[in-house]
C-alpha cells in the first residue's frame, strides 16, 4: 500500500505539488499520468524520501520509507534507469546491492534471469548499454529484494515492442500475487492495458482519480438484438435516443439495466449489452489535462 495524504511541495511562491492525495492498493497496477511539469516525478520523489514535502505526507506499508528498517526488502524502486554507475558490469552493481541488503548472492542471477539480461550482458559495463538494458538492470535492482511495492517512472523507455509486453506481464504477475505497483509512463495505450486504476495529475493537483473501468466508462450502453428494429423502437418509445454505428450495432445513453428491462418487457433477444467504453486513455487524458499541458516545463 502507497498512500499520499494532502502532499505539497513548494520552491518560493511555486507550487509544484498542491494537495495531491491518493492510495495505491496492493494487488492493483496504480497508473500515474501526467503531461510534463504536471508534479509526478516531485510527488514520486516525495515517496520515496528523496525530496521533503512542504506540508503533507507519503508512507509505505504505513511508514515514510525513510523509517522502513531494510527498505530494499520492502520497496523497489526504479526513477531513473540512467543512474547507474557507468564503470561498472551489470552484474557487479546489483552483486554490490545484494551485499549490502544482506542477500545471497543466487538472488543476483534470479534476478538478472527475472528481467531477461543473459550472462554474457550481465557482463558488460554499464556504459555499453542500450537504453533498454539500463531499464532491465534498473528493474532487477528494484526486484532483488523480492520487494512487496515497487515504484516505477517511465521504465519501458527504450523498449520495444516485446520488451514492453514482457514489462506488462511482469507487472500484471506482480500485482496478481498481491503486489502494488505505482506507475508512471507517457505510453497511454500501454497504461491502459495494464493498469487497474488511474491517477491523473495535471498543475500540481490531482485532476482525475478512481478504477480504470470508471473512468474509461462512458455514457450509454451497446447493444445488439435478434431484432434491432424493434429495439431501435422500444427505446425511443420509452424516451431514450438511438444511435447505429459502423458495425451494426445501437448505441444508446440508456444505462445497460433499463436497456435489459425494455427488451425483457417487449420479449426481444439480447446478443450483445455492455457499457459503451470512452474513446480511451488517451482522449481521456487529452480532455483532462488539457488546461495544463505544458511541454517545455519538467517537473
Amino acid at each position: 500500500m502507497i498512500t499520499a495524504e494532502n502532499l505539497t511541495k513548494r520552491y518560493g511562491a511555486r507550487a509544484a505539488v498542491n494537495d495531491v492525495s491518493f492510495e495505491a492498493r496492493p494487488g492493483r497496477v496504480t497508473g500515474f499520468l501526467g503531461p510534463n511539469g504536471a508534479g509526478k516525478s516531485t510527488t514520486m520523489r516525495m515517496i520515496c524520501g528523496l525530496a521533503t514535502p512542504t506540508s503533507g505526507k507519503a508512507t509505505i506499508l504505513g511508514k515514510p520509507l525513510r523509517e522502513i528498517v531494510s527498505p530494499g526488502h520492502s520497496v523497489g524502486v526504479l526513477l531513473d534507469a540512467s543512474a547507474q554507475h557507468a564503470g561498472r558490469t551489470g552484474r557487479e552493481t546489483l552483486a554490490l546491492s545484494a551485499h549490502l541488503m544482506g542477500l545471497p548472492a543466487s538472488r543476483v542471477d534470479a534476478a538478472l534471469a527475472r528481467v531477461g539480461l543473459t550472462a554474457a550482458e550481465s557482463r558488460g559495463r554499464t556504459r555499453t548499454y542500450s537504453l533498454g538494458m539500463r531499464q532491465r538492470l534498473g528493474l532487477a535492482h528494484a526486484l532483488l529484494g523480492d520487494p512487496a511495492v515497487l515504484i516505477l517512472d517511465e521504465p519501458a523507455n527504450g523498449l520495444d515492442p516485446a520488451g514492453i509486453r514482457w514489462m506488462r506481464d511482469l507487472l500484471r504477475g506482480f500485482a496478481g500475487q498481491g503486489g502494488t505497483v505505482l506507475l508512471s509512463s507517457h505510453l497511454l495505450r500501454e497504461m491502459e492495458a495494464v493498469c487497474d486504476d488511474l491517477i491523473i495529475i495535471g498543475g500540481g493537483k490531482v485532476l482525475a482519480h478512481g478504477s480504470a473501468e470508471s473512468l474509461l466508462i462512458g455514457p450509454g450502453t451497446r447493444v445488439r438484438s435478434d431484432d434491432d428494429p424493434a429495439l431501435a423502437r422500444v427505446l425511443a418509445e420509452a424516451g431514450h435516443g438511438v444511435d447505429r454505428v459502423d458495425d451494426g450495432a445501437l448505441i444508446t445513453p440508456a444505462t445497460t439495466v433499463d436497456v435489459g428491462r425494455l427488451a425483457l418487457a417487449a420479449s426481444i433477444s439480447l446478443t450483445e449489452l455492455r457499457a459503451e467504453s470512452s474513446t480511451g486513455l488517451e482522449q481521456l487524458f487529452f480532455d483532462t489535462t488539457a488546461q495544463h499541458g505544458r511541454e517545455e516545463t519538467a517537473a
